[in-house]
């Protein structure tokens, strides 16, 4: 069937696809969207319909549902990315499950997909793609009506890893600037010194990556930052130092403070870590650096400092971000005495 041709309304695209005397129609951002809507839709109806009549399951492979789920829901989310990165690579990543019917999946199928994908890849990252993968299996459950039930919920995954505890040493930090090409102190011109700013901003700020990218300039207030949206939904206000201020003042007068996108910055940071010997140090490190340093210099009480960093748990924030060494702690004590 001869897939109809999109029709475009203002700055969106609408498709109509006519099986058995009954229209269906999806509005996409995109002409290429809506015609992969409808390619996916007409398969749906041709190969289900006749085995419906008879009481039959069709087969509805994991790789398609994967799809309609970004289509209609994934990529809507801020996760996005990550999303569709982890649906790309299902061949890599779920060889055994990729192509098999939803309504084939057993318990055995997924426990046997976790055991193969741990010995590659961290447990954090088996747990991301177990969340991911079951999310799109109660979207067929609660929104599709395809399934009663979700299957990944029947299959136990490995416990959290120790938390990360890697602090950034100002030795650390130069080679890293060094390896980015910035000194910090002119203006930045190419990706990888704005990458350099974004770093050296989180480390005043205790900003994510992502939330420093976002920020524009009518983002910026009277000594602090406005987020309008962060990772748990809501906006946060995030005071600004003396040197996050002067890091501010050096940019351009662009509404776009740092003008990367997030691929761009994590590969530049990727490539200048390896330069600079620095395999271990991840860019979120810099979170967990800045809030040991809050503690330590400015003497924030945890509840302040929350606020700060948009922790809902403190005990998150205590145990995962404030990663004081031995010698911390002891001047704080010794301080506590004088």
């Amino acid at each position: 069937m001869k897939i109809p041709k999109p029709i475009q309304r203002g700055s969106s695209w609408r498709i109509t696809v006519t099986f058995e005397n009954k229209r269906y129609t999806a509005t996409r951002d995109t002409a290429k969207e809506c015609e992969h809507w409808a390619s996916l839709k007409l398969l749906e109806l041709k190969t289900g319909r006749s085995e419906l009549i008879q009481g039959i399951k069709p087969a509805y492979p994991f790789r398609q549902l994967c799809e309609k789920y970004f289509q209609e829901h994934g990529r809507h989310m801020r996760s996005a990315r990550t999303i569709l990165i982890k649906i790309k690579n299902l061949d890599r990543i779920a060889p055994n499950i990729a192509d098999k019917s939803i309504y084939d999946f057993k318990p055995t199928d997924i426990a046997l997909w976790r055991n193969n994908r741990k010995k590659v890849v961290k447990v954090a990252t088996l747990r991301n793609e177990h969340a991911i993968y079951s999310a799109i299996f109660t979207y067929a459950m609660k929104e599709l009506f395809l399934i009663e039930s979700n299957v990944w919920h029947t299959v136990a995954m490995p416990g959290k890893e120790k938390s990360r505890n890697q602090r950034i040493t100002p030795e650390q930090q130069n080679k890293l600037l060094e390896a980015l090409g910035w000194n910090g102190l002119i203006t930045p011109v190419d990706p990888k010194q704005y990458v350099a700013w974004a770093f050296l901003f989180a480390l005043e700020t205790a900003m994510r990556q992502g939330e420093i990218l976002a920020m524009r300039r009518e983002d910026l207030r009277d000594g602090f930052v406005h987020l309008p949206m962060t990772k748990n939904g809501e906006s946060r206000n995030v005071p600004l130092s003396k040197e996050a201020k002067r890091l501010i003042s050096i940019l351009p007068l662009n509404n776009e403070l740092v003008p990367i996108s997030k691929h761009i910055c994590c590969m530049a940071w990727i490539r200048a870590k390896k330069k600079a010997n620095l395999a271990q140090i991840n860019f979120h490190d810099s979170r967990h650096e800045a809030i040991t340093r809050m503690v330590k210099v400015r003497k924030l009480p945890v509840e302040v400092l929350a606020k700060i960093t948009g922790h809902k748990t403190i005990g998150i924030l205590i145990n995962t971000y404030y990663n004081p060494d031995a010698q911390d702690l002891v001047e704080m004590f010794n301080d506590s005495e004088s």
